[in-house]
């Protein structure tokens, strides 16, 4: 991605503003000790703790009840997805900042204070992303923030790369990975929570995607750092079929119509590629899950497209800055 020279708006951090870390769960209490425990150790201290629980059988409820009883338990009466639990914890969180985080992830005992002071220090900023470190191999990246091509692919910046430095200065990204993103509260006030219809998979860049279009930005920044098991609690059939899914969900959505006339045929083409690809891997599970998804996406595009409407009634940013956020060419 183009470096962009960030603006300081010089405001004094301010150490009273809370901070909602909002937690779906779902069969996950093998993970909530080491992550419950890691909010603990935070050096900020104003955090409001929310697990999320898609009708858990694994003893999360009663774990999080006798180990950590300050935590807000929500929960729900079935498995709601991703965006289902996160949506509830959203809607009872008291916070001036919404923090989604994985449950099968650790943050560093700094990351909640880096989170607030990046929001502080720039009041253009409606998402933060984190520094994300492999768990078990943490001189590896999962993600300094999420991209989105011209060609309509999102992707994870330097995933596996060995993490030597490459990213160790605050840059504008598109977006910031739902595993540990933070949210101005305002900003979802303006444009809304996550699209439920998502369930999982790219919801985040769903919601990215609604706040560059209204001028908000998402910062990385590395000082916030967040390390997970990648795929721990998902992945798989599952995963590639959402993902298959909502990548239509997020084009129909969200792809402004100039850049379709410009970028359209390179959309399609990869798309088509995606295809080819799951059709040559047939015998895979997970290859014919994609098609799945990308069937099912297609089936829905007039659900999405009422969306659309909208979300694109309301953009307010500029093409050129649009275009100037995707990869390539500005890269």
């Amino acid at each position: 991605m183009k470096k962009i020279k960030l603006e300081n708006n010089q405001q004094q951090p301010q150490h009273s503003a809370l901070l909602s870390v909002i937690i779906p769960n779902w069969n996950g209490g093998t993970f909530l000790p080491t992550c419950l425990d890691a909010l603990n150790r935070q050096t900020y201290p104003h955090i409001e703790v929310i697990v999320a629980d898609n009708a858990s059988t694994d003893g999360s409820q009663a774990l999080i009840a006798e180990r950590y009883p300050v935590v807000k338990v929500v929960q729900l009466p079935e498995n709601r997805g991703f965006t289902g639990a996160c949506n509830a914890g959203i809607r009872a969180a008291t916070g001036d900042y919404i923090s989604l985080l994985n449950n099968d992830t650790e943050v560093d005992e700094g990351w909640a204070a880096a989170v607030i002071e990046a929001f502080t220090r720039h009041g253009e900023i409606g998402i933060v992303a984190s520094k994300m470190l492999l768990f078990d191999k943490r001189d590896h990246i999962h993600t300094a923030g999420d991209y989105f091509t011209v060609d309509g692919r999102a992707g994870n910046r330097g995933v596996w790369q060995a993490d030597e430095g490459q990213f160790d200065r605050e840059d504008y990204v598109f977006s910031a990975c739902g595993g540990s993103s933070a949210y101005r509260k305002t900003m979802l006030d303006q444009i809304g929570i996550l699209d439920d219809d998502f369930f999982f998979s790219l919801e985040d860049m769903d919601l990215a995607w609604r706040a560059q279009l209204r001028g908000w930005r998402c910062l990385y920044t590395p000082k916030a750092i967040v390390y997970h098991h990648l795929s721990a609690t998902g992945g798989g059939v599952t995963a590639s079929y959402y993902d298959g899914r909502n990548l239509i969900f997020v084009l129909v959505k969200n792809y402004p119509t100039a850049l379709w006339r410009k970028y359209g045929s390179k959309v399609l083409r990869a798309q088509f590629k995606l295809a080819l690809e799951a059709a040559r891997a047939w015998r895979g599970a997970a290859a014919r899950a994609r098609l799945r998804g990308m069937w099912a996406g297609v089936w829905q595009i007039p659900r999405a497209w009422r969306k659309r409407r909208a979300i694109q009634a309301a953009r307010t940013t500029p093409i050129n800055e649009l275009e100037a956020m995707l990869w390539p060419p500005q890269f």
